[in-house]
């Protein structure tokens, strides 16, 4: 596990390099890193280590234990490009919160829940994420309540993955979709 994490920060620390095609990454992760497409995360502001990391892991096939299309997609990808992508989307502004369908209760439940499970220790206290810890503010519900189900359910793997089960685990499908929910409409000091 240590080594593996010495290795992305090694591979990401290196020389910068151009992005060739990214268009293919927006078709379906939004214009400009903002996803409108169902369980699809916006990648706009995500930390360069995070973003190397995961196409690291998607290549290797370490991303989950179902194949996915990124699986595919990141098979091509050399390590010069993980690095391109990674320093692409950190660049590009994160995704703004949606501008309707807020419930203010759900929002309530979900901050409580966030401040009982600690999640700003890693993900930072305005969820901006670091390092190899996504950004969490204003990603798409649906995505952070699929991705929270399955670090719960273990059908997400890869490096470091061991810690979210331990941290969902007590919680039931109605608090991680009020997590989801306060994650996704979060306002920086609300």
């Amino acid at each position: 596990m240590r080594g593996l994490v010495f290795a992305l920060a090694a591979l990401v620390s290196s020389a910068s390099h151009s992005v060739e095609n990214a268009e293919v990454c927006f078709g379906c992760h939004g214009k400009g890193g903002a996803s409108t497409a169902p369980l699809t995360p916006s990648l706009g502001g995500q930390p360069s280590f995070f973003v190397v990391a995961q196409l690291f892991l998607f290549r290797d096939g370490r991303r989950s234990k179902a194949p996915t299309p990124m699986d595919a997609f990141a098979q091509k990808l050399s390590n010069d490009d993980l690095r391109a992508y990674g320093e692409l989307f950190a660049k590009l502004p994160p995704p703004k919160p949606p501008e309707a369908g807020m419930n203010p209760v759900r929002v309530e439940k979900g901050r409580a829940l966030v401040q009982k499970s600690n999640c700003t220790v890693c993900h930072n206290p305005d969820f901006s994420g670091r390092e190899q810890m996504p950004r969490l503010a204003n990603q798409r519900e649906d995505y952070l309540l699929k991705a929270m189900r399955d670090y719960k359910g273990n059908a997400r793997i890869g490096y470091g993955s061991a810690t979210m089960p331990e941290e969902l685990a007590g919680l039931n499908d109605s608090e991680l979709g009020d997590i989801a929910h306060y994650l996704a409409y979060y306002r920086k000091g609300k």
